[in-house]
């Protein structure tokens, strides 16, 4: 009887200190790397509170500057900033209009000043109403002709590193509201500048993730 209990004992010691077990059991080159990934995740996650904050200041500055004219939001994609297709563009035109030029310009000035060294994306959407008339053969290729030319401005006008921007016009298959309503479908209709972050949620979460399997 006195047996059966130990043996019944040594089994659960065993099962519920097994991973333990083996993880004391790892190597000096083993413990030094995880000590370096856990080091490295701790320097990232500061960085990428230094740079959240950074990217509050500059939505701070651009909603001084443009007074409403754009929406800001901050989100695991950087900084977006959102202009309403009616601000840059005639319906169903690619052209930016002339009353957006101080608009953009603003949009530059900030980008220089505080995000000179980030990348860009400009990210071209429409609602889902197909196109009949304008000449574009799908909502897809207006917005791409839209972000590319939104990318022209601040690059040739406003003097921003090409290098640094990228463009994507996805149409209707990014919806930010129903297009079920006009107000919905206005809201649909925009272009997105974004001021990418250097040190993505993503990335982090990534080493960490790596740090524990190690």
């Amino acid at each position: 009887m006195k047996k059966s209990i130990i043996l019944c004992l040594l089994i659960t010691l065993f099962v519920t200190t097994g991973c333990a077990i083996n993880i004391y059991k790892k190597s000096p080159k083993d413990k030094a790397t995880i000590e370096e990934l856990s080091s490295e995740v701790d320097r990232l996650k500061e960085l990428r509170d230094q740079e959240r904050e950074e990217f509050e200041q500059i939505k701070r500055e651009l909603e001084k500057q443009l007074r409403g004219k754009v929406s800001l939001d901050l989100d695991e994609r950087g900084l977006v900033i959102t202009l309403a297709d009616n601000i840059l563009f005639d319906s169903g035109k690619a052209k930016i209009k002339e009353d957006a030029y101080p608009v953009l310009d603003k949009i530059i000035k900030v980008i220089k000043d505080k995000a000179g060294s980030k990348n860009i994306g400009i990210e071209g959407h429409t609602d889902n109403v197909p196109i009949k008339y304008s000449g574009w053969k799908s909502n897809r290729e207006l917005s791409t002709a839209r972000a590319n030319n939104v990318y022209h401005y601040l690059v040739k006008v406003g003097g921003l590193d090409p290098s640094r921007l990228t463009t994507m016009g996805y149409g209707e298959f990014r919806p930010i509201a129903s297009n079920d309503t006009a107000q919905g479908r206005a809201k649909n209709r925009r272009v997105e500048i974004v001021i990418l972050p250097q040190y993505p949620k993503k990335s982090v979460e990534e080493l960490e993730e790596e740090t524990w399997v190690k």
